[in-house]
């Protein structure tokens, strides 16, 4: 087996810091989370700043946020993925349906990733960033992804990580959401009402590949003041037709 280089593990690592979320790190932080030394550290975040992975925050001296180069990389990655670019069409065809918000997200353990989104046209809607990582568990994009796992597959993932609240309505409790996501395979779409924004409410639906394996699921989202059970039941009718149509795209075979 190869050896692997410590310094561009270490550098990785640097870099993986903000897959939470944060938007800048600091030297101190970095040594203190990864446990290295802060020499190390410098040298390491030099030549991150050189290579223009990671740029100097422009406003907070001493930190760094995230550099042109990743965008540039993550871009070339997204073009040449074809559930990103074909969920981008079919998540505008969503929004140009019913103009609400539509998401495509892949499964990242027990998190989500957004790998394309679309925007309504209204001046209230969902404020999300695609490359996000939010818990599955709180979301009907994370609950159509997870009732595509095998169960046992699924105990182990939720046995690792617990499912933890972001809202008062999110499902806390593994049996709870092992009978959500029983519901979810039985309906063949999933909803959430409240569970990852207490203000949003969101439709989803899983999207097969050639080998007929869930690789992602299509959502809308909709601020709760203009959700309704009548806006619910438009909306899952309309996001599995998305789903299907995605299917399709990808060579899978719609199910009846």
């Amino acid at each position: 087996m190869a050896r692997r280089t410590p310094a561009l593990l270490r550098a990785l690592d640097i870099l993986e810091l903000f897959t939470d979320g944060r938007e800048s790190v600091s030297a101190p932080e970095v040594v203190e989370e990864l446990d290295l030394p802060r020499t190390t550290v410098h040298e390491l975040l030099h030549t991150l700043v050189d290579r223009q992975y990671l740029d100097p925050h422009p406003e907070i001296p001493g930190r760094y946020r995230l550099g042109l180069q990743l965008f540039r990389l993550g871009s070339a990655y997204a073009e040449g993925l074809d559930t990103a670019r074909t969920g981008r069409q079919t998540a505008r065809e969503l929004v140009e349906a019913c103009n609400e918000t539509s998401h495509v997200a892949v499964l990242d353990d027990v998190h989500i990733v957004y790998v394309a989104k679309v925007d309504s046209s209204h001046a209230v809607r969902m404020v999300s960033t695609l490359g996000g990582r939010i818990p599955a568990h709180c979301t009907a994009l994370g609950k159509v992804l997870l009732a595509a796992l095998p169960e046992h597959e699924l105990r182990t993932r939720l046995a690792r990580t617990p499912p933890e609240p972001m809202t008062p309505r999110s499902i806390t409790g593994v049996p709870a959401l092992l009978d959500e996501l029983r519901r979810v395979r039985e309906a063949g779409t999933a909803v959430e009402i409240c569970e990852s924004n207490p203000d949003v409410c969101c439709v989803a639906a899983p999207v097969r590949d050639r080998t007929d394996q869930v690789v992602a699921a299509v959502s809308v989202s909709v601020p709760l003041h203009r959700w309704s059970e009548e806006r619910r039941a438009e909306l899952e009718d309309l996001v599995a037709d998305g789903a299907r149509r995605f299917t399709t795209a990808l060579g899978g075979r719609v199910r009846a």
